[in-house]
């Protein structure tokens, strides 16, 4: 078993190194002077069993190529087996035709992993569950919530806490995050009654004088979670605070979510965090633990199911 750390999140992939008590693989990943991307994979690969660690975050294009080439590099190199570990896939949100004439990028993200020599993908949260279902090779999708829970559990009155799914698409996720602590559940419904006014926000459920745990897969924008955060406030909630797996954080996201009615929103390093303000709502919790007993598991071909139970 080798790990090849990529450059979409580099100290990530060392982390994971670390827990596994291993060296990452020598190679040489750069640029030439028009972007183009070089790799050479300095040791001897042949009959390995190798992991490769890159989000296809932002930049994403050349994230996603960085991929590409290595497992095509290493597929050269004789590997024996080769796991695309995306920590956060790209693209998932583009899994289905929003209109006439639009792409399913999803699937063509996962075409071409294939065709480059992936055997596997390793990934942590997918947007859409099955977007499994596009890979013509196995995929692990690996959740947050266990990490979540033990971190509410720490620092939270649990007979205070309520789970909050900030839209209807996410009550799966957030009932499983309830689920492990046994805390009560609520919605929030957004509807817009006509283009060009703003979103009207109705809660389904009892948050009055509770800690509200808002809950989602992704962060943008942040839109989203802070007029949540506003709407629960409005029925009464003692307070707001937010997790969610993936921090993309584009358009001032961090500055919009400082100046929100969220206490906190705490996310997990699946994309390198993007600030060092002291004073940010924003905090971070370490996803190498949960990927690194992912690989182990898988390289030595035993449940990877088994660690959510």
């Amino acid at each position: 078993m080798i790990v090849l750390a990529c450059n979409g999140n580099h100290p990530l992939a060392l982390d994971i190194c670390r827990y596994l008590n291993i060296e990452p693989v020598a190679a040489n990943i750069r640029r030439f002077a028009d972007s183009e991307v070089y790799v050479e994979i300095q040791q001897n690969v042949r009959g390995s069993d190798v992991f490769v660690v890159q989000p296809t975050c932002f930049p994403a294009n050349d994230n996603l190529i960085e991929l590409l080439v290595c497992i095509d590099a290493l597929r050269r190199g004789s590997a024996r087996r080769i796991t695309a570990a995306i920590p956060y896939l790209g693209y998932a949100r583009q899994d289905r035709k929003s209109g006439p004439r639009t792409p399913i990028s999803a699937k063509l993200i996962a075409n071409l992993l294939t065709v480059a020599g992936a055997n596997r993908v390793l990934t942590v949260d997918l947007h859409a569950g099955q977007i499994q279902g596009f890979f013509d090779i196995p995929t692990d999708n690996l959740f947050a919530a266990p990490t979540f829970a033990r971190d509410i559990i720490e620092k939270f009155h649990l007979p205070d806490v309520i789970v909050v799914s900030p839209d209807v698409g996410g009550v799966a996720r957030a009932r499983e995050l309830a689920r492990r602590f046994n805390a009560p559940l609520a919605i929030v419904d957004k509807r817009r009654e006509r283009p060009g006014v703003s979103e009207v926000m109705h809660i389904i459920g009892d948050v009055d004088g509770k800690q509200c745990i808002l809950i989602d897969d992704i962060v943008d924008s942040g839109g989203t979670l802070c007029n949540a955060a506003d709407a629960l406030l409005a029925r009464g909630a003692a307070g707001v605070c937010a997790y969610a797996t993936h921090g993309v954080l584009s358009n001032n996201a961090e500055q919009r979510i400082s100046a929100s009615n969220l206490n906190s929103l705490t996310l997990m390093d699946s994309i390198p965090p993007i600030t060092a303000n002291p004073d940010t709502k924003l905090r971070y919790l370490s996803i190498a633990p949960l990927l690194g007993e992912a690989i182990r598991r898988i390289s030595e071909e035993r449940s990877v199911s088994s660690l959510f139970d």
